[in-house]
C-alpha cells in the first residue's frame, strides 16, 4: 500500500480536521501525530530517523493512505520523493493566528522534557519531537515570534516552489469540502467539512495521546 496524499502543512494547520475529512473520502487510513503515540514500533523509528537519518519510508506507513502533521511534515520532501504518485497537500492558515494556535497548544508539550523516570519510549517520543520540530525546524526559537511566523511562511513558499504545482493542493480547512474533492477526484459528501482544529478539542487530544502513550 502506498501513500495517495503527502500532507507537507505544519501541525495547527487544520490537520486534524484533514485527517478526518480524507479517511471521510476514502483517502485512509490517514497517518498523524496521534498515530505515533500508541505505536512504541513508530516512535522508535522516528526517533532513529531524527538522530541517525535511517528509515524505511514503505515500513512506516505500511496500513496507510496519506499522512499530515508532523512529524511526517518535517520531511515532506523525502515522503513525496519517495512516493512520487502521491498528490501533495500543503495545509495553510493565517501566520498570527497559527503562532497563537501553536502557543495555546502544542508548544508546551513539545518544549517540556520528558520527566525523569519516564519510560525510555515516552523519552524516545519527547527527544523526536523537540529535535524535529523545535531545533530543526524552527532553530530553537519558536518562542520568536518573528522567527516562527518567518520559518512558517517560508515553509509554505518552499513547497510551492518545489512540488509541480498539478500535483499540488495549498488548502485552508475554512475552504471546506470542494477544492479537496476537486484535487482527489472525488464526490462532496453530505455532511458538513469536519471542524476539529480549534483549541479545546487540540488540548483534548493531547491529554488523549499522553493516557495512550506506552508506558513500557
Amino acid at each position: 500500500m502506498a501513500l495517495k496524499v503527502v500532507g507537507a502543512g505544519f501541525g495547527r494547520t487544520g490537520t486534524l480536521s484533514l485527517k478526518t475529512a480524507l479517511e471521510r473520502l476514502g483517502v485512509g487510513p490517514c497517518y498523524h501525530m496521534a498515530e505515533v503515540f500508541p505505536r512504541p514500533e513508530h516512535i522508535k523509528i522516528w526517533h532513529r530517523l531524527a538522530f541517525e537519518h535511517q528509515i524505511d519510508w514503505d515500513e512506516l506507513f505500511r496500513g496507510f493512505h496519506a499522512t499530515v502533521d508532523w512529524p511526517s511534515a518535517r520531511w515532506w520532501r523525502e515522503i513525496a520523493a519517495h512516493f512520487p504518485d502521491a498528490k501533495v497537500l500543503l495545509s495553510v492558515r493565517d501566520p498570527e493566528a497559527w503562532y497563537k494556535s501553536m502557543l495555546d497548544t502544542i508548544y508546551q508539550p513539545l518544549k517540556d522534557p520528558a520527566p525523569e523516570g519516564a519510560p525510555e519510549i515516552v523519552r524516545l517520543q519527547s527527544e523526536m519531537v523537540r529535535k524535529a520540530i523545535l531545533a530543526e525546524t524552527f532553530d530553537n526559537r519558536f518562542e520568536d515570534k518573528a522567527h516562527a511566523i518567518d520559518v512558517f511562511k517560508r515553509h509554505s513558499q518552499e513547497v510551492r516552489n518545489t512540488i509541480d504545482p498539478t500535483r499540488l493542493l495549498v488548502f485552508d480547512v475554512r475552504e471546506g469540502w470542494a477544492p479537496l474533492c476537486r484535487f482527489l477526484e472525488v464526490p462532496i459528501p453530505d455532511e458538513p467539512f469536519p471542524r476539529l482544529n480549534d483549541t479545546a478539542t487540540t488540548q483534548a487530544m493531547i491529554r488523549m495521546m499522553r493516557e495512550r502513550m506506552p508506558q513500557g
